[in-house]
C-alpha cells in the first residue's frame, strides 16, 4: 500500500450558543486536518481541534512540509513517517504548537488508514481493554458565561441523563464568585456525583493556594489547569500542598514535557490530548509513561472524543473520558454516550470520517 494523495482541509463548525471559559470565547470549533488517499482506495481522515484561529497555518504546514514526506510511502510505516515529519524541516521552528498539531492530524489519518485496512475499529486494532465502554463525564453544562441559574439547570440535567461526573469552569475576575458557583453546584448535584473544576490557566500560585484550599470542602475530584502550563514548579507546589489533585495536559505538547511534569510529581491526572501531542503515536507513549508511574489518564478532547474514545478503550490506565457533543453530528460514526458511558465504535477506522454534505457545508476554502 502506498500513499498517493495528501490534501489538507479546514472545517469551521458553529457553536450554538457560543460558550466562554476563562481564556476563550469561540463561536466555531475549528477542524484543520488532512485526507490521505492510498493506491488501494482507502482514505484516512485526521484532524486537530481549535477555537477556529490559526487553522490556515496548520493546514499550510501539512501541505508544504508534511505531504512531501508522505507521498509514495507505506502508511503502515507510521512511526518512521512520524520521525520523518517530527525531525524534518519544521523541527527548527516548531517542536510544539502549530507544527505538532499538524503532525497530530497527519498521524491520526495514518492510524485511520491502518485500522480501516485491517477492517477493525481503532480500539480493537490497538488491542482493546474496555469491552463495556468508557465512563464519561460531561463538560458541556459548566461554562463561565452561563448565569448561575443556567449553570445549575444544565449540570443537573446531565446528572439526570445518567452522567456520574460533571465539570465546570472557574476563573472569574473575583474568585469569590467562583466559590459561590461551585458551592451551588455541589449542593445541587449532591455528594455522590464527581465534580471537577477547570481554571483554564487563570490563577497564579498564590491565588491557587488560597482558593484551592477554600474549595477543598466541596470534595472536588480535581483542579484542572490552575496555572500557566509551562510552570512545572508551581504545579508541583500545588500538588504537594493541596488536597485536591492537579489535572493538566491540554496545553502540553510533547512526551518530554509530560515526562518533566510526571517526574516532578506536578500532575496527578494526565490529560494528554492526541490532537495536541503528535497524534496517536505519541499519545500512546505518554499513556504508557503515566502507567509506569501508576497515574491515571483522562484525555482532554480537542477532537470532541471521536478519536479518544478509541484510545481510552484500548488503554488500561485511561479511567474515563470527557464528553462535549459540539461536532458529533458531522461524523459518519458519531461518538455516542448512553447512561453515562461511551458506546464502543464498531466501524473500521478512527471515527474521523466526516459526512460528505457536512464536509462541504463547513469547509473553509
Amino acid at each position: 500500500m502506498k500513499i498517493v494523495n495528501v490534501e489538507s482541509f479546514v472545517l469551521h463548525v458553529p457553536l450554538t450558543p457560543p460558550i466562554t471559559d476563562a481564556i476563550n470565547s469561540p463561536t466555531h470549533w475549528g477542524l484543520p486536518g488532512v485526507r490521505i488517499t492510498t493506491d488501494e482506495g482507502i482514505v484516512g481522515y485526521g484532524y486537530t481541534g481549535t477555537c477556529a484561529y490559526g487553522d490556515d497555518l496548520i493546514a499550510g504546514a501539512i501541505d508544504r512540509y508534511y505531504a512531501p514526506v508522505l507521498l509514495g510511502k507505506d502508511p503502515f510505516m507510521v512511526k518512521e513517517l512520524w520521525d520523518g515529519m517530527r525531525f524534518g524541516q519544521l523541527h527548527w521552528v516548531g517542536r510544539a504548537g502549530i507544527a505538532h498539531m499538524a503532525l497530530a492530524a497527519v498521524d491520526i489519518a495514518l492510524w485511520d488508514i491502518m485500522s480501516k485496512a485491517s477492517n477493525k475499529p481503532l480500539w480493537q486494532y490497538l488491542g482493546g481493554h474496555k469491552s463495556d465502554g468508557i465512563k464519561a463525564y460531561n463538560t458541556n453544562g459548566g461554562w463561565l458565561n452561563w448565569s448561575k441559574e443556567r449553570l445549575l439547570k444544565d449540570i443537573t440535567s446531565y446528572v439526570e441523563q445518567g452522567f456520574t461526573g460533571v465539570k465546570m469552569k472557574v476563573g472569574k475576575p473575583d474568585p469569590r464568585e467562583d466559590f459561590e458557583r461551585v458551592k451551588a453546584v455541589r449542593e445541587a448535584i449532591g455528594p455522590d456525583i464527581i465534580l471537577m473544576i477547570d481554571v483554564n490557566q487563570q490563577w497564579n500560585v498564590n491565588t491557587a493556594m488560597t482558593w484551592g484550599k477554600k474549595l477543598e470542602q466541596f470534595d472536588l475530584f480535581w483542579l484542572e489547569e490552575p496555572l500557566n502550563p509551562d510552570d512545572v514548579a508551581g504545579h508541583r507546589k500545588l500538588a504537594r500542598e493541596l488536597n485536591v489533585p492537579i489535572a493538566l495536559g491540554e496545553h502540553v505538547y510533547t512526551k518530554y514535557a509530560f515526562r518533566d511534569y510526571i517526574q516532578a510529581e506536578a500532575v496527578e491526572y494526565v490529560q494528554v490530548d492526541c490532537t495536541r501531542v503528535g497524534g496517536v503515536t505519541e499519545w500512546m507513549q505518554v499513556a504508557n509513561l503515566a502507567a509506569a508511574y501508576d497515574l491515571p489518564v483522562v484525555p482532554h478532547v480537542g477532537d470532541m472524543g471521536q478519536i479518544h474514545q478509541h484510545l481510552a478503550a484500548a488503554t488500561p490506565n485511561a479511567i474515563m473520558l470527557e464528553y462535549i457533543p459540539w461536532i458529533r453530528d458531522i461524523f459518519v460514526e458519531p461518538a455516542t454516550v448512553k447512561d453515562g458511558r461511551y458506546a464502543l465504535p464498531q466501524l473500521p477506522g478512527a471515527s474521523t470520517e466526516v459526512i460528505p454534505s457536512f464536509f462541504e457545508k463547513y469547509r473553509v476554502r
